[in-house]
């Protein structure tokens, strides 16, 4: 009874959403709008505040300031998955796992699974607990380097997964490149080559089409 008033606030707030609902929780503690009260022995709060807060802001700042003071190996492998949207297939981390630059990805997912960034999608792949945190992931890449990052996660992939039979990987791969073709401008045999890969995903594209 005594916390209603804040769990209708809170509800309010955020939906019911558990991962808002913790962020906006823990937020209120570090600004010091709910503290313990030793003397009542009770959580107390400030509640006109709360009340006037906006849980879209609070919960990005929140997110922003946790990721940046994540270990650099971490942050990566968070930015590369939120590359590739909200989830991300488990033949996907297979593949990356190849590479030298992302062998150790497995232990980083682990890593943001324990930090309650990403879940299992019940599919074997990886997914974000919220839009909010792969929105989050995505901007500890500065805007000027994202293409950047893109084109070089595709040809690292596409380097990877030559001459396999990857299938749904190659349209991630030939996605990630694309954002970087502005990259490419100048060295014809590399526009050769993605055109080649391009016309290659387009045509499994047509075929699995029902309107073709």
């Amino acid at each position: 009874r005594i916390c209603k008033p804040l769990s209708d606030i809170v509800f309010q707030k955020t939906k019911g959403n558990p991962f808002f609902v913790l962020e906006f929780m823990q937020s209120l503690c570090t600004r010091g709008l709910l503290w313990y009260n030793r003397q009542q022995k009770r959580w107390v709060w400030n509640e006109s505040i709360i009340r006037s807060e906006e849980i879209t802001d609070n919960v990005k700042y929140l997110l922003a300031s946790k990721l940046n003071g994540l270990p650099g190996n971490l942050q990566g492998v968070l930015k590369v998955l939120a590359c590739f949207g909200t989830s991300t297939s488990e033949q996907l981390i297979g593949y990356l796992s190849e590479t030298i630059e992302y062998s150790a990805i497995r232990d980083r997912l682990d890593d943001a699974i324990s930090g309650g960034f990403i879940e299992k999608d019940g599919k074997g792949g990886f997914k974000f607990v919220h839009d909010k945190v792969r929105e989050a992931a995505y901007n500890l890449i500065p805007t000027s380097d994202k293409n950047q990052f893109h084109y070089d996660l595709g040809k690292l992939l596409h380097a990877t997964c030559k001459g396999k039979e990857v299938g749904d990987v190659q349209f991630v791969i030939v996605s990630q490149i694309n954002r970087g073709l502005q990259l490419i401008e100048s060295h014809p045999s590399l526009r050769m080559e993605i055109a080649e890969l391009n016309m290659k995903a387009g045509n499994v594209g047509l075929d699995r089409s029902d309107f073709v």
